[in-house]
C-alpha cells in the first residue's frame, strides 16, 4: 500500500526567508537612486523598469540603441559588462571596481551611490573619441 503525504508544500518563499531578499532589493533601489542623483538624473527613474536600464546606459556614456541589445541572449552579458566598465570609469573607478560591480553588485553599487565618488561624466571626464 502506498502512503501519500498530504502535507502542503510551500511554492513561494515567505516570511523569514523572503525578508533578506526584500531588504536587499530596497538597498539596491536606494543605491541606484543615489547613483542616478550623482549623475544629475532624477533619482526616481531608478524605480521604473527598462527606463532605469536605459538611463544607466546613458550615464555610462553608451548610445541609447544598445537598449534593444539587452534582449539578445549572450549579447546582453557583453553589453552589461561594457556598461558597468564605463559606469565605473564615469565615477573615477578602475577595472577592479568593474569586476566587483559585475560579480557583487549588492556591495559595489551602494559603494558607488553612498561613497565619495563623484560623477565625472561619461568616459571618466576624458575626451570622447570621435568616430
Amino acid at each position: 500500500m502506498n502512503s501519500v503525504s498530504t502535507t502542503p508544500v510551500p511554492v513561494f518563499p515567505s516570511g523569514p526567508i523572503l525578508l533578506p531578499f526584500a531588504a536587499l532589493g530596497v538597498l539596491m533601489i536606494v543605491a541606484m537612486w543615489k547613483v542616478f542623483t550623482k549623475a544629475g538624473k532624477p533619482g526616481w527613474w531608478a524605480i521604473i523598469p527598462l527606463v532605469n536600464t536605459f538611463v544607466l546606459i546613458k550615464i555610462a556614456g553608451k548610445p541609447g540603441w544598445w537598449m534593444p541589445l539587452i534582449l539578445i541572449p549572450i549579447v546582453n552579458i557583453v553589453i552589461f559588462v561594457l556598461v558597468y566598465s564605463s559606469l565605473s570609469g564615469a565615477f573615477g573607478r578602475g577595472a577592479g571596481f568593474t569586476v566587483g560591480i559585475i560579480f557583487l553588485p549588492w556591495i559595489f553599487v551602494p559603494i558607488l551611490g553612498f561613497g565619495s565618488s563623484s560623477y565625472r561624466g561619461s568616459y571618466g571626464g576624458q575626451i570622447q573619441p570621435s568616430y
